[in-house]
């Protein structure tokens, strides 16, 4: 089978092909197809945003079509930043200000009110472009008051891990390893009940 994820990320691809090349799936990019028009994600929710990406790419390439959407929901926040994530404080993609912009918008917030999780959805969609699966990923964490560790990206040196019962459990996104965060993570999550469920939705 071959799939395409409609995302350039070459962080997503290797996690995709470590999960499914097992399952004799080969991923592909949007590189390997010619592109894929532009997706304007205006949608209020991760799951809006992953299927408007996964129903365009899988009518423009003609094959099943996977894509995501992610980010960061802070309780006391009620729910943002949410899908403007990587955009929280302006520019798109700047870690450093978004950072920054929760440490203010949290400033007096006492750490037990500071509860947050990573949330990842993931669309997949059958060649014809019908959305065949919807799938969640969560960890949930609580919002530093400074920065943690030197690892991760976006929100991770902010991010204490505090579900029950890991051996990650009290530590930053940032203070894990790859395989680490990749074990309690959201998009791990999303990505490993994406593998146990694809068999059964492509047959």
């Amino acid at each position: 089978m071959r799939l395409l994820l409609a995302s350039g990320n070459p962080k997503k691809r290797a996690e995709l092909v470590a999960l499914l090349e097992p399952l004799g799936v080969e991923v592909l990019v949007p590189a390997d197809v010619g592109g894929l028009p532009e997706v304007e994600e205006d949608r209020p929710d991760f799951v809006g945003n992953a299927r408007k990406k996964a129903e365009s790419g899988a009518r423009a390439a003609g094959l099943w079509t996977l894509a995501d959407d992610s980010g960061l929901e802070v309780d006391a926040l009620d729910g943002a930043p949410g899908v403007r994530s990587a955009r929280f404080a302006g520019a798109h993609g700047d870690d450093a200000a978004n950072n920054r912009h929760l440490l203010e918008r949290l400033a007096g917030v006492p750490p037990d009110a500071r509860g947050a999780r990573f949330v990842c959805a993931l669309v997949l969609a059958d060649p014809d472009g019908r959305v065949a699966a919807e799938i969640l990923g969560e960890a949930r964490g609580r919002i530093l008051e400074a920065p943690r560790g030197k690892g991760g990206f976006g929100y991770d040196p902010l991010f204490l891990f505090t579900e029950p019962g890991h051996p990650e459990t009290g530590r930053g996104f940032a203070e894990l390893a790859p395989d680490e965060k990749a074990r309690i993570g959201h998009r791990g999550r999303a990505l490993r009940e994406l593998a146990r469920r694809l068999p059964d939705l492509t047959s």
